[in-house]
């Protein structure tokens, strides 16, 4: 992939071993961008299906060439994050964009039935991680000097807004990141700084795959038959999303959350 020359900016990425924060950490590097990607790179043992691990994660800096540091840490944990937004500083001067993608899913069930143990999971990363990013993240951010352009982006789901069987946690967490990003918005007035979420439909991911054994299906490709666009969605697809937002072009963009679904919502 080649690189595109622009003017240094700096990116924090969580989730970043696989799916959409791979795709993500790929995309802002091609635009010139440093990034610090950040993974847990362990399972959850409250789940029953295996996360990323620190190979992938190092797979993706490894691809994504030059200006791409890979960085271990629970983005749940504020001070396991803030190590990761410190390492972004003295690397590399400061901080202009906060992605916070890390995600997990659990259930299959309805909502009394779901494990205590998954449903903290579910509560803890989807919703607790962008909680504290935005905690930890947003003030370096608010420390590049005025006049600034940094972006607090978080990935939410087509879930937020559409009720699905067996999934009421995972919905309601994406719901609360649609309610965060509305109310950063406003606590960010006049700073520079914005915040918006996107919301991807079926997306070809380690997650999706996750969501077709809860159900008993197949494969998740049995989820295309859903979309409009009849097919799943490359994690690229939404990344491009994420990244163009994270530009400084986007400065009116803010409060939002903009769907990346192959109109799975509509």
């Amino acid at each position: 992939m080649n690189r595109v020359a622009t003017v240094n900016r700096v990116a924090l990425v969580t989730g970043a071993a696989r799916g959409i924060g791979a795709a993500t950490v790929r995309g802002l590097a091609a635009s010139g961008w440093s990034v610090v990607a950040v993974d847990l790179a362990s399972d959850d043992p409250r789940l029953p299906y295996p996360l990323g691990t620190a190979d992938e994660l190092h797979a993706v800096v490894d691809s994504a060439g030059g200006g791409v540091v890979a960085h271990v840490a629970d983005a749940t944990d504020p001070e396991a994050l803030g190590g990761a937004v410190s390492r972004a500083e003295e690397l590399f001067g400061g901080l202009d964009a906060v992605i916070a993608a890390a995600g997990v899913i659990a259930g299959g069930v309805p909502l009394w039935e779901m494990p205590e143990a998954q449903l903290r999971a579910v509560m803890d990363v989807d919703l607790g991680g962008p909680l504290t990013a935005a905690r930890v993240g947003i003030p370096a951010l608010l420390r590049r000097p005025m006049p600034r352009e940094g972006r607090f982006i978080a990935v939410v789901s087509a879930a937020a807004t559409r009720g699905l069987p067996g999934l009421a946690a995972y919905s309601a967490a994406k719901a609360g990141v649609a309610g965060l990003i509305r109310g950063l918005a406003v606590d960010l007035r006049a700073t520079g700084v914005t915040a918006v979420g996107v919301s991807p439909g079926s997306t070809a991911t380690a997650i999706l795959d996750e969501s077709a054994r809860l159900y008993g299906l197949e494969g998740a490709q049995a989820f295309a038959a859903q979309v409009p666009v009849e097919r799943l969605l490359a994690p690229e697809e939404v990344a491009a999303a994420l990244v163009w937002l994270a530009g400084p072009e986007t400065g009116g963009i803010t409060g939002t959350v903009i769907p990346v679904d192959g109109g799975l919502s509509l």
